[in-house]
């Protein structure tokens, strides 16, 4: 499972790598945990208290250093942890979650692959565990982002559901029966789920959805056919409705191919309700009623599922690591 990259406005990094205190949607009473959503560019942590509320939440630079990341990745976790308990020493956490991009096998505790960090079959739970001396939850960030909405967000009404997030790339989750499904770390998939024969997608495949429907590739295509660089995909959006026809035949394709995806979805495994969120969510009803319709004109006597926008936002990797803590808590 590939991650897409959703805005993220909780925090915003200061000189030094710092970053100033941002705020979360509390998780309830429960025990106190650390909190640590890895990415590529940087690493979103917090410590959970008591009463589940975030405290000190940061962004901080993820360490660069050649080939695998692995190493550098845990050092900057433990100094993380040791400056949350110097700076909170009334809270005592028992129990840490860790989410990670790329391919990721949570059973296991082991990151399969992750081409922006450089691992390959990286026992990236052991390790913690033993740099910061608690019990380590591990699994995918989108797949923790998703349990996230599942418990606190746009799919709590749901049993049932597939969380997606359209951003630079697009991810997905499959929640079943209350409980998300994984496949070793293979489920999910969505955004590399073939929709057409081209183009060619950088994971090396053909007609991925997310070579055509993400907000990375629309913009990329507008970009292709007109030397002109959109100020994002919401530009490009904004450009259709404005009446420019190439503008409109991006977008047009864009919600072809998710219309399509979601109705291949829908067939297979009839979710009660599809999440979306990333910053193409923010395009709003151009993006929600225009699925909506298109997908139900694809299907027949299916189960239509709800199309609801993702609730959590940029917060929903980090609240997703602290819920699975606090399993292990």
């Amino acid at each position: 499972m590939t991650s897409a990259t959703p805005e993220h406005p909780m925090t915003t990094p200061e000189a030094g790598g710092a970053a100033r205190p941002g705020t979360a949607r509390p998780l309830g009473a429960g025990a106190p945990v650390l909190a640590f959503d890895v990415g590529g560019t940087d690493i979103k942590s917090a410590l959970f208290d008591e009463t589940g509320t975030a405290l000190d939440l940061r962004r901080t630079p993820t360490p660069i250093v050649a080939g695998d990341r692995t190493a550098a990745v845990v050092e900057r976790l433990g100094v993380l942890a040791s400056e949350y308990t110097a700076a909170h020493p009334e809270v005592a956490p028992r129990a840490v979650g860790l989410v990670v991009p790329g391919i990721v096998d949570p059973d296991a505790g082991i990151g399969v692959f992750a081409s922006n960090l450089g691992w390959r079959n990286s026992p990236l739970r052991d390790l913690a565990s033993a740099r910061l001396k608690l019990p380590v939850a591990f699994d995918h960030d989108v797949r923790a982002a998703s349990w996230a909405e599942n418990v606190l967000g746009g799919a709590r009404a749901y049993d049932d559901s597939v969380v997606l997030v359209i951003g630079t790339g697009i991810a997905g989750a499959l929640i079943i029966g209350g409980a998300p499904y994984t496949a070793g770390g293979y489920a999910g998939e969505i955004g590399h789920s073939p929709i057409a024969d081209g183009p060619l997608c950088p994971c090396g495949a053909r007609g991925c959805l997310e070579a055509v429907a993400s907000a990375g590739a629309i913009t990329r295509r507008y970009t292709e056919a007109t030397g002109i660089t959109p100020d994002g995909a919401e530009d490009v959006i904004a450009r259709a409705a404005a009446g420019d026809p190439v503008a409109a035949e991006i977008w047009d394709s864009a919600l072809d191919a998710l219309a399509l995806s979601l109705a291949q979805l829908t067939a297979v495994i009839a979710p009660q309700a599809i999440v979306i969120g990333g910053g193409l969510s923010r395009a709003g009803g151009a993006l929600f009623d225009e699925l909506r319709r298109r997908l139900a004109a694809r299907l027949s006597f299916h189960r239509l599922p709800d199309l609801v926008p993702a609730e959590l936002s940029g917060n929903a990797g980090i609240l997703g690591a602290a819920l699975r803590a606090r399993e292990l808590a």
